[in-house]
């Protein structure tokens, strides 16, 4: 077991000492300027757009993308099986540069437990001023602010995302897309869309902020690598939150995700760990607030579909004629790559917790046959090996379905298994009844399916 003091740099002239609390810690500095001066991973490029359109976010905005990227390259970069003391929970310490100290320290307990509840890992949290000439990281544009946007949007270039922009075009809003990707197919999925709704949406100015941001074993010294990435969301909601402090104004961030996945409980005991993911949930989302809030930027994340099932939200989608034309340009699967190892191009596996969801709703909602295409397109072609991938979630699912069968009165506590759920009381009723209609939808999906250990 290794243990890693992550400490993010800005210049080359930033070499001061960093004070760590774990003696024994490898230090790894990451570094956030490049060697033009610009800020490294992305964000350099998200600032020059939002600068293009003459959009100024705020320093506490910049301090949050650097803060989220800090916990992605610690996140992803430290190995759990080499690391975690129990196999899963790892002890990571960081050191953010930002513009107030003191506030940022404020924040120290409160990110500590939502970072716990989010990546499942003990954090310690560290934060010093950013070094001489970095004092101010946003330029004031020289243009003028002309745009008209009223919203801000996550589009991940998945079914969700792309109902929610949609849905907003058709509404008459005019959103601010962000979108964040790091690997190719994902990258695919959204040029694909966002090309399909600009011809869609010709008199909008349909504009997407999108962002690879990622780290390799280039970027951290720490020679390892960690697949789970429950923190992901950090940085797509960091992002997000960058381009929406520059509208000036009192802002809700959309979050567009279905109730089933929003909650994501937990479909048997073992998926309480990496299979078990909250980067939606609304305890996480209910935290993220307060930190927006205590750091006084006017930024509010909503999911307006948490009340819905990916079904639903497909039937009601604004302009379902349009989705069906190209909802097989969205990419849903945790694994496309994979299709390799079968010679078959990049595509939905069909099997993984995602594509389940997916192929239910569309099952449920498009009033058409499904257009995606999968690596396993006929689930009920031939009896599922439960041991292996394309059975393995597939039973998952059945042993969830029959347990809400034999005790419907279960879904009020398994719907609480991923984390709380008061900070709206009122609400409560309502996410339990969508992940019972959720489990339902996939239901209907799987009731030909046969699956067993081989």
């Amino acid at each position: 077991m290794r243990r890693f003091h992550f400490i993010g740099r800005l210049g080359d002239g930033d070499n001061t000492s960093v004070p760590v609390i774990q003696r024994d810690a490898e230090i790894c500095d990451i570094q956030f300027v490049d060697t033009f001066g610009s800020l490294n991973f992305g964000i350099g490029d998200a600032l020059a757009m939002l600068h293009s359109l003459g959009l100024k976010p705020s320093e506490s905005a910049v301090d949050f993308v650097i803060f989220a990227a800090m916990v992605t390259a610690a996140d992803t970069t430290v190995s759990r099986a080499r690391n975690a003391q129990n196999g899963w929970t790892r002890e990571l310490d960081v050191t953010i540069p930002v513009a107030d100290v003191a506030l940022w320290t404020a924040q120290s307990g409160l990110l500590a437990r939502t970072l716990r509840f989010l990546t499942g890992d003990h954090w310690r949290l560290l934060f010093r001023a950013r070094p001489a000439g970095f004092e101010k990281l946003v330029a004031t544009p020289e243009e003028l602010d002309l745009t008209t946007f009223d919203t801000v949007s996550l589009f991940s270039g998945g079914l969700d995302s792309l109902i929610g922009a949609i849905d907003m075009l058709s509404a008459g809003s005019n959103p601010l897309l962000v979108s964040h990707y790091w690997d190719s197919e994902t990258s695919k999925a959204q040029k694909a869309l966002l090309h399909s709704i600009g011809e869609k949406f010709p008199t909008k100015e349909i504009r997407s902020m999108r962002v690879r941001l990622g780290f390799d074993k280039n970027h951290a010294q720490t020679g390892e690598k960690e697949d789970s990435q429950r923190g992901r969301s950090l940085l797509f909601f960091g992002l997000a939150t960058l381009a929406a402090s520059a509208l000036n104004r009192q802002i809700e961030l959309s979050v567009p995700e279905n109730g089933l996945i929003g909650l994501n409980v937990p479909l048997d005991p073992l998926r309480l760990g990496a299979l078990s993911t909250r980067t939606t949930h609304p305890f996480y989302m209910a935290r993220i607030n307060d930190l927006l809030g205590n750091l006084s930027i006017p930024v509010t994340l909503v999911n307006p579909y948490r009340h819905k099932t990916k079904g639903e939200m497909v039937a009601e989608c604004r302009d379902l004629s349009f989705l069906r034309t190209v909802v097989e340009y969205s990419m849903s699967c945790s694994s496309p790559a994979k299709a390799r190892h079968k010679r078959l191009s990049p595509r939905h596996c069909g099997t993984c917790v995602p594509c389940l969801i997916r192929r239910a709703s569309l099952n449920a909602g498009l009033g058409s046959p499904d257009p995606t295409l999968y690596t396993l397109p006929d689930l009920s072609d031939h009896v599922l090996n439960t041991r292996r991938a394309e059975g393995e979630h597939v039973r998952s699912f059945q042993l969830m379905i029959s347990k809400l069968k034999s005790d419907p009165k279960a879904a009020s506590t398994l719907a609480r298994i991923p984390g709380p759920l008061n900070d709206a009381p009122g609400e409560i009723d309502a996410y339990v009844d969508v992940f019972r209609r959720g489990i339902d939808e996939v239901g209907a999906l799987l009731e030909p399916v046969k699956a067993r250990p081989e």
